[in-house]
């Protein structure tokens, strides 16, 4: 791949100054570049030529930073975002690639001291919402190289474009800190401008006889309607969906370069699933007279962006699935085409649990269209050898634990594709005759599966064992239930907090202070008391005894009604807790302003 204008390079190493009224970032890569200054009084930026000089009444704090990632401004003050710690995880087209390991917002609010207690009060409680966006998981960047663009399209860029700085060649779907740019974007501050992805990233290499193959995993995730499982499902009425991810398989043998991309996202509706403290929410479909609407301009986007589409949905045929699975079908019949098509294929049915080597009868309904869109190819000189021409879109109802799956397999069926049209296998060779290349890529998927889930969700994909060991197994199935009691632990109470902060983060709602804003609750209240531990334990108890009294029912029947009372009381706790899910839940009640 070309390199960009060298002019344009962002600075890699800088230091970090606190000054009682500004911050400085000074770069220290030996670029030798002009420094940047950040107001602690309004968060105002500007270049400087260099850092003040320090006397002995004012001594600064210095930090060192791998990259400025921007500025939020909330209600009385800004907060700058910055890199502090970095991991180098591996190269795309040469150029390293970096992992932030840890991230520090820094307060420009020194306006606040004049403004109102409630003021005050409001910008403590959005305030403590960035040390969620400090925690946030899986985000890459690089220096040199922009990431957020297959190989394909990457390659496609023109000249003119590869010479903009990296920001301006950034799909913005996959900037993760796109909002929080836009200070820096306005004050045309390129060289502090990082693109940062949210994702996953990773690679391996093994030998194949005499050659070495190299194999790249990359997730991208869209931020156009980001959030946590519960709190963000189906799509928007612009056609966003929720977790919408585009995976990249690339690998590099003998000089040639190949790259695959699917995507995954949640099914194109205007549905919801309202967290009422039940371990399956009801499904909602709203609005449902937009759903061919919606759906169009989701299928629009995609052929746009990718070209033919196969949309593969592996959702139940039954319950609230079921009815989910109808609607889309429905919607999905007003823009079917010869270059958007439609699959459903129920995953439970058909698999079960255990029997996910049945997804070859998924394989045979697909292979058509897998073959005829090929994958981007390029040979030894740069020069492409073919094209992909489409995209395979799947789905579940969080696409992660059924979709992953899905997606490893449709990788590994291109991967041994690619190799036999490289000459590395025989026609009927597959990857499971080299041990080493098959654990390895197992493990690839089952830690790419491992990374979107845990941003979604909070936990590592289910099914994970069968991704990483070709079968399932017991250890697997245990922590899978382990997995499922955290999930819904987090979906009731943590993630309403973390989708808060995420709306924040991407510029989704404005913080303002609301004159009919209900107080806080005072201490000692229900709300504060209520805890979810609590509750939970009062029900097991409650179980734990009527269980013990009808062993005892056979030698006396008053156990009987011992066992009836106990029962009642666990029942009535969780139904006092259902019905009192809010106080519960752990959601903000704070004035937002959308944006």
């Amino acid at each position: 791949m070309d390199k960009g204008d060298p002019s344009h390079k962002l600075y890699t190493r800088m230091r970090f100054w606190e000054f009682p009224d500004q911050y400085v970032v000074e770069p220290t890569d030996g670029s030798c570049g002009s420094c940047l200054e950040i107001s602690r009084v309004d968060g105002s930026v500007k270049l400087i030529d260099e850092v003040p000089e320090c006397n002995s009444v004012r001594v600064p704090k210095i930090q060192k930073i791998f990259g400025v990632i921007g500025i939020l401004k909330l209600l009385a003050g800004s907060y700058v975002l910055v890199i502090t710690d970095r991991d180098c995880v591996g190269s795309y087209f040469g150029h390293p690639i970096f992992k932030v390991s840890s991230m520090k917002f820094y307060p420009c609010d020194q306006s606040l001291k004049n403004s109102t207690a409630e003021k005050k009060n409001m910008e403590a409680q959005f305030s403590a919402l960035l040390n969620v966006i400090e925690r946030t998981p899986g985000l890459y960047f690089s220096y040199d190289v922009n990431i957020t663009l297959s190989a394909q399209r990457l390659h496609d860029l023109g000249d003119e474009s590869k010479m903009l700085p990296l920001w301006r060649q950034a799909d913005p779907r996959f900037v993760w800190n796109n909002y929080m740019m836009e200070q820096l974007i306005d004050n045309k501050l390129d060289l502090f401008l990082l693109p940062v992805v949210q994702g996953s990233f990773h690679n391996f290499q093994a030998a194949i006889g005499k050659d070495i193959i190299d194999v790249t995993l990359i997730a991208r995730r869209c931020n156009r309607r980001a959030g946590t499982r519960m709190w963000r499902r189906g799509a928007d009425s612009d056609g966003f969906v929720a977790n919408f991810v585009e995976s990249e398989q690339i690998i590099q043998l003998k000089g040639y370069t190949a790259s695959f991309v699917q995507v995954r996202g949640s099914i194109p509706l205007l549905w919801n699933q309202i967290v009422d403290l039940t371990y399956k929410p009801k499904f909602e479909i709203v609005r449902i007279i937009e759903a061919p609407r919606v759906v169009e301009r989701h299928y629009l986007d995609l052929r746009k962006k990718y070209g033919n589409v196969l949309s593969i949905d592996l959702v139940n045929t039954h319950g609230g699935e079921g009815r989910l699975c109808e609607k889309f079908a429905n919607a999905m019949q007003h823009v079917a085409a010869d270059d958007v098509k439609y699959l459903h294929f129920d995953f439970h049915h058909i698999c079960g649990h255990v029997h996910f080597e049945l997804l070859s009868i998924l394989y045979d309904q697909i292979e058509d269209f897998f073959i005829k869109n090929r994958y981007f190819l390029l040979n030894e000189k740069g020069e492409k050898v073919e094209l992909q021409l489409g995209v395979l879109r799947t789905n579940c109802i969080d696409c992660l634990d059924r979709t992953n799956v899905t997606q490893s397999m449709l990788g590994r069926k291109m991967l041994e594709f690619q190799l036999r049209r490289l000459g590395a296998f025989d026609a009927e060779e597959t990857i499971s005759s080299h041990p080493n290349l098959d654990e390895s890529f197992k493990l690839l998927w089952a830690n790419h599966g491992d990374d979107i889930s845990i941003q979604y969700s909070g936990t590592p994909a289910l099914k994970g064992d069968f991704v990483r060991c070709g079968h399932r197994t017991a250890q697997g199935v245990l922590a899978d239930g382990c997995n499922a009691l955290t999930r819904y632990y987090l979906n009731n109470f943590v993630d309403g907090t973390k989708q808060d902060a995420v709306d924040l983060l991407q510029g989704h709602y404005i913080p303002a202070v609301s004159r009919d804003m209900k107080p806080s609750s005072q201490k000692g209240s229900i709300e504060t008391k209520a805890s979810f531990p609590l509750a939970l334990a009062l029900i097991l108890t409650g179980l734990f005894f009527a269980m013990l009294s009808l062993r005892k029912v056979r030698h006396d029947l008053r156990s009987l009604l011992y066992a009836v009372v106990w029962a009642s009381i666990s029942l009535g706790i969780a139904a006092f807790v259902r019905a009192n899910g809010r106080m519960f839940c752990n959601r903000p009640s704070l004035h937002q302003s959308r944006r």
